[in-house]
């Protein structure tokens, strides 16, 4: 039977500049974080693209499953697609397993869908034809209901148009954890923007992603069918830390 940790991606997405930190203290906080995925056998763990090459050998050597996933587009989505293709081709050649795209919610807000109709396609078959898993950023807290439904039944249209025998494979996901709200609202995953995903994802996976940090709220998650939750709150997840990331 599977356990909490067998969804969760323990994550940490922050640059130096965000952060506060020095590249050196960065290495270190994903160095253990990638320990902490061994030691607790999380199912993966979800760094910044110059991470990946180091955390991949890493965990080569030391046996573990821990899958390697890393963010393309982020934060903001705005990159074109060739400069989404390029930084995914980089991610794989440096021995990525999963790719979070963030998709260009931008343009799909201000109508051009055909855009992002093919950066979905275009970058989803660059991923599954290298055997990896796809997952798309829709960042729900720039969307209003209607358009959380419309881009993930979109997603899905799209997917089952040209990948269908690779459905399970490519990821609706809904937040960067990055976004700037106002007046306090959740900028990660909510029970009912996650309800509205479910329901218009079809046979495509959700991933519940920021604002999922107590034990409770992740289980809450799995219960309405979520697939994997991103969070930088594992160990809180799994009851094995009391303090909480901010995603």
């Amino acid at each position: 039977m599977k356990s909490i940790k067998d969804y969760l991606d323990s994550t940490y997405l922050k640059t130096p500049q965000q952060s506060g930190l020095t590249e050196e203290q960065t290495r270190e906080t994903v160095h253990k974080l990638t320990q902490e995925a061994i030691d607790h056998q999380l199912f993966a763990v979800m760094i910044r693209p110059e991470y990946v090459k180091e955390t991949k050998e890493f965990l080569q050597q030391q046996g573990a499953s821990v899958v390697v996933g890393t963010v393309i587009g982020f934060h903001e989505g705005t990159a074109s697609v060739e400069e989404k293709l390029g930084e995914a081709q980089k991610a794989i050649e440096d021995g990525v397993d999963e790719l979070d795209f963030v998709i260009n919610y931008e343009a799909y807000k201000n109508g051009n869908t055909d855009l992002v109709q093919q950066e979905v396609i275009t970058c989803t078959r660059l991923a599954l034809e290298n055997g990896k898993i796809a997952k798309w950023i829709i960042e729900i807290a720039a969307l209003s209901n209607d358009q959380i439904a419309d881009i993930t039944k979109k997603i899905a249209t799209w997917t089952e148009e040209n990948f269908s025998e690779n459905a399970d494979k490519v990821f609706v996901k809904s937040s960067t954890g990055f976004y700037k709200t106002e007046g306090g609202k959740p900028n990660g995953a909510t029970v009912e923007g996650i309800q509205i995903m479910l329901e218009n994802a079809g046979r495509l996976p959700v991933k519940a992603a920021g604002g999922v940090r107590t034990p409770e709220e992740a289980e809450k998650m799995l219960e309405m069918g979520v697939q994997r939750i991103g969070t930088s709150s594992a160990l809180a997840l799994i009851g094995k830390n009391t303090s909480k990331g901010d995603y």
